[in-house]
């Protein structure tokens, strides 16, 4: 048998409860009417408005409802003004995801002349790269390309060495290898005497840690000790400013030196341990400084700062992993894998094992994977984060964390740009055995890893970089073409102008034409007067070239026609 549905409960209450509720109510409200009355809170009174019995109350009243209109007036314009804003907003919007739908179809580089005007103003693309390094090359009398000490051969790039080699003028070019304190001093050593025998070699060591004079100095509270040696000391400062400083004085003027090189290779850090001060911005990320920058040294020598190299992308996978402007944000996983692939390719596996103290690993997914579980870089559920370790990973390789080694090539072979004669002039002015000297002291002065702690890694030679010379048709087509467009704005605007003072000229020349077919219809002139006409035009024309000003407002009589 099914139960019986059971009835809701009633809400019906009893009277002694029902009046009792009531009561603690009342009871309520006469404790808030008390405390409001303690407070002072009153209900705000209704405006009164105008007494009737007061003197100029239309007046009044007019300027009440002019205040209104004026308020409500300002407010449709707050209104427009934000609408127009958003619009603003909408078209910008959609011209950037328009450009970035060109940049992914690929229609960027065939469209327009004016896509082309957009990328010419654009500080980050390779265009603006080029000229500005165009610019520090064309205006320095000596260039000093840095060098990675842990890579120099893959740091070196030909086209940039045959650019300054034969542009003529005088141009020195001195090799910089930096970071020699990442690796063993007799490396060091090895490739100071295969570098020297082409272009002069100072062994470098740049500060890193550099105070800002624009900034001042804040009381900060005590952490935990820091090896300050290795960052804020500096080497081989005397040895640069010795060797320029002699250059200047045999040029007897203000001498500038440019400094280039590929991204992430001390080139800003150089300048500022030569200032000692933070002059240029620097940073773990490639392709900080963007355009040319003059820093004042001495009175006689003046450094440029220049953005980086950039790789040409026919380079090996190695190269465009360490050296080319990777923005680690936006790239693909697959290219940062192929980088890192390479670069353990070029690698001993046991001594990337015992430097990262991880178990034996078969492939890179492996690698990042181990690395990523001790480091601690994990997504929910214990998956490693592959993503970011493969970019903290390129920047520990580009960066001056990692300490590895290349050896230099056994039998030295001059490239095709350089002859015993270029050699022997880009050698001119300059003192070697001081430099050699100098070159000891720093290499002796330095705290070296030893090899044992260090990975040995194979250079894969060279970096190609984009011809900086070539590069100046591009320009002078973009201005060209920005030549043209100008014009064809100015012609299209002459055209549009439909002024009425222009339509009353148009239509007097088509009155005129007119009434001359009209008269040459009526009197066709036959051949023989027409020769003396045009004798007679052709002789008052002389007559009156030879004139002087104050004749010209005479009356020619010569003019007549018979």
């Amino acid at each position: 048998m099914r139960r019986p549905k059971l009835r809701k409960a009633s809400k019906r209450l009893t009277c002694h409860k029902r009046y009792k509720i009531q009561k603690k109510i009342r009871e309520h409200h006469r404790k808030v009417r008390k405390e409001a009355k303690k407070r002072g809170r009153k209900k705000p009174k209704k405006d009164p408005g105008v007494p009737n019995a007061a003197p100029f109350k239309e007046q009044l009243l007019r300027e009440a409802e002019q205040r209104k209109q004026r308020l409500e007036e300002l407010k449709q314009k707050q209104k427009l003004n934000r609408q127009k804003e958003h619009e603003k907003k909408r078209k910008l919007e959609a011209k950037k995801d328009a450009k970035i739908k060109e940049k992914a179809e690929g229609k960027g580089s065939s469209g327009k002349s004016k896509a082309k005007g957009n990328k010419w103003l654009d500080k980050n693309s390779k265009e603006s790269f080029c000229s500005e390094l165009r610019k520090v090359i064309e205006a320095s009398d000596v260039v000093l390309e840095v060098l990675d000490a842990r890579d120099p051969m893959g740091c070196r790039c030909p086209q940039l060495e045959e650019a300054v080699t034969c542009s003529g003028g005088g141009k020195k070019l001195v090799l910089v290898l930096n970071k020699i304190d990442l690796v063993p001093k007799e490396n060091l050593e090895k490739w100071l005497n295969y570098l020297k025998k082409e272009f002069p070699t100072v062994a470098f060591k740049s500060a890193t840690l550099m105070k800002d004079k624009t900034l001042q100095e804040q009381p900060t509270k005590r952490r935990a000790r820091v090896d300050v040696s290795r960052t804020s000391e500096c080497l081989g400062t005397k040895c640069l400013l010795k060797l320029l400083q002699e250059y200047g004085k045999t040029q007897n003027k203000t001498i500038q030196v440019g400094v280039v090189g590929f991204p992430n290779v001390g080139k800003s850090s150089i300048i500022n341990s030569l200032k000692g001060v933070r002059a240029c911005n620097v940073g773990l990320t490639r392709g900080v400084t963007k355009s040319m920058q003059i820093v004042h040294i001495d009175k006689q020598t003046k450094m440029l700062d220049s953005p980086s190299i950039i790789a040409d992308p026919s380079n090996s996978a190695l190269t465009l992993a360490l050296r080319s402007i990777i923005d680690t944000e936006e790239s693909d996983l697959a290219d940062l894998l192929e980088g890192i692939c390479a670069i353990l390719s070029h690698c001993n596996k046991q001594q990337v094992i015992m430097r990262y103290s991880i178990p034996d690993f078969e492939n890179t997914e492996e690698f990042l994977a181990l690395l990523a579980q001790k480091r601690g870089m994990l997504k929910k559920g214990g998956v490693p984060d592959i993503e970011n370790i493969t970019k903290v990973l390129l920047c520990d390789w580009t960066g001056a964390k990692i300490s590895y080694y290349s050896q230099p090539p056994e039998s030295q072979t001059l490239p095709p740009y350089l002859t015993e004669d270029k050699i022997a002039e880009m050698q001119e002015c300059f003192n070697f055995k001081n430099l050699e000297v100098e070159n000891n002291n720093t290499v002796q002065a330095l705290k070296c890893p030893s090899p044992a702690n260090s990975i040995i890694f194979q250079s894969a030679g060279m970096a190609n970089g984009t011809v900086v010379i070539e590069e100046a048709s591009e320009w002078e087509n973009l201005e060209t073409s920005k030549e043209e467009e100008e014009q064809e704005e100015e012609e299209d605007f002459t055209e549009s102008d439909d002024d009425p003072n222009n339509l009353e000229e148009e239509m007097d020349v088509e009155e005129k034409s007119t009434r001359k077919t009209e008269l040459g219809k009526q009197t066709s002139p036959t051949d023989s007067e027409k020769e003396i006409a045009e004798s007679e035009h052709s002789n008052s024309l002389l007559l009156n070239l030879d004139k002087t000003a104050d004749e010209d407002d005479a009356y020619d009589f010569n003019t007549d026609y018979v």
